[in-house]
């Protein structure tokens, strides 16, 4: 499948990788190969593909997340604002895609959307992320947020991401859990949407430590 269809830009992308490694800021596609999966910036051209997810999504969305019932005009400013967020370096949103074949022609599916955002102060980043109703249940969000975290560890200055959702969603909490987050401690919050309890549980994981070079024999 071209780059082109699907909106990737492999070398910009990382063209902010250093000498060591290290980015300066996430890329703008992520190829999670395991799911074939493909997380990409939005654009000014997903604004009807992308609300059309959220309508047919409500019911599954309304319980957690406090924009379910958006407009089309909400939709449309919410992706004006990633591109701006994205350059101010304050919030990473990407969709969540499956790109595919049929006969001579390559379409992607949306499958819902996530982000890295950098709401946390320095050194750290929370991982938000959600999925159509019709695509939950099979692994493409732990899959997802296990990329994401690897993305986070491999820019400059960041060793914390935390994973934060209501005491009531079982299902978003099983996520940091299988990837081996911590439960770090419960927050009184505000009630935003109809499912929520008002404690917020927060997931924290770290950095690994990089081993000390054996001594010189």
């Amino acid at each position: 499948m071209s780059d082109a269809v699907l909106g990737r830009t492999p070398l910009t992308a990382w063209e902010t990788m250093g000498n060591d490694g290290m980015m300066d800021r996430p890329p703008e596609w992520i190829d999670v190969s395991d799911i074939c999966v493909v997380l990409r910036r939005h654009r000014t051209d997903d604004i009807d593909a992308f609300h059309a997810i959220i309508e047919a999504s409500r019911d599954h969305l309304r319980p957690y997340m406090p924009w379910a019932d958006q407009t089309r005009d909400d939709t449309a400013a919410f992706i004006g604002r990633t591109a701006e967020m994205w350059h101010a370096g304050s919030d990473f949103s990407y969709l969540v895609t499956r790109p595919y074949d049929i006969g001579s022609d390559e379409i992607e599916q949306l499958l819902g959307g996530c982000g890295l955002h950098a709401r946390l102060g320095p050194g750290a980043l929370e991982i938000g992320y959600w999925l159509r109703h019709d695509a939950t249940g099979g692994g493409v969000m732990t899959a997802v947020a296990r990329r994401l975290t690897a993305v986070a560890f491999a820019l400059t200055d960041i060793d914390r991401v935390e994973i934060h959702c209501d005491q009531s969603n079982g299902r978003s909490a099983a996520i940091p859990q299988r990837l081996g987050y911590t439960l770090d401690r419960l927050v009184d919050q505000p009630i935003a949407a109809a499912g929520e309890q008002g404690r917020s549980m927060v997931w924290v994981t770290h950095r690994s430590p990089i081993p000390p070079a054996p001594p010189t024999p």
